[in-house]
């Protein structure tokens, strides 16, 4: 069976047009066609207009007013999501549809205040931080998840986030032992917003991290069960 994505991506910082190009290309393998979007009005207006079965937050776009650094890009990224968009969103996790939220989707939609909980987490400005990318190794959590399923570990290169908020209501995916002063930071949660599945990840900041042995295993894994097909164990 075929199943519908909206990628909705763009922002500074990182090459997300070639990082959406490798997500589309392995979500391809579980049969996930993609369509990918930039214009998150555009996009919206699809996703208002058709049925898909996922839609994924792959983009850095906010107000962009925290920090004059970023008074550059504000006339091309700065991005204020607008009231029947949102609505667009709730209807599609309404009626069942899944939404994936990866890396910066954390800081996405800085005026629309029901986003943290719907996406289960929330960058906090002047307390959630990354350092610089390196190669880590991520284990899975040990609360038992379809997503994670016949995963038990992986290396990668990517940012760690520290200490993102999230809700109570999340369940804990993966992990690192390798945070900054050796902490340990979970990376990945999962949890349910109305009638959808919804699955955040702090990782995938580029095409290299994407397509890594067992990320893109988790990535796919994910997108299923954020779809609701069920994951035989083997």
């Amino acid at each position: 069976m075929s199943y519908r994505n909206l990628i909705l991506t763009g922002g500074i910082n990182h090459d997300f047009v070639t990082a959406s190009d490798a997500l589309a290309r392995e979500l391809m393998k579980s049969d996930i066609h993609s369509e990918i979007y930039s214009d998150f009005s555009a996009g919206l207006a699809e996703l208002e207009a058709r049925s898909y079965d996922l839609i994924t937050i792959f983009a850095l776009r906010w107000r962009m007013l925290d920090d004059q650094k970023y008074e550059p890009f504000r006339e091309e990224w700065a991005y204020e999501i607008k009231e029947k968009d949102k609505k667009t969103i709730i209807k599609h996790l309404n009626r069942g549809g899944g939404l994936l939220g990866l890396h910066t989707a954390a800081i996405c939609f800085d005026t629309w205040d029901d986003w943290s909980s719907i996406l289960g987490v929330q960058w906090v400005w002047n307390q959630t931080f990354h350092p610089p990318p390196k190669r880590f190794q991520v284990c899975a959590s040990s609360h038992k998840h379809p997503a994670t399923r016949n995963i038990q570990g992986f290396e990668i290169k990517d940012e760690i986030y520290h200490y993102l908020k999230t809700i109570p209501e999340t369940t804990p995916l993966l992990y690192t032992n390798e945070g900054e002063d050796n902490t340990v930071q979970e990376l990945a949660w999962a949890h349910t917003n109305m009638k959808g599945r919804v699955i955040y990840s702090s990782m995938a900041h580029d095409e290299i991290s994407i397509a890594a042995h067992g990320h893109s295993k988790f990535l796919r894994q994910s997108a299923l069960w954020c779809i609701g097909e069920r994951l035989e164990e083997h």
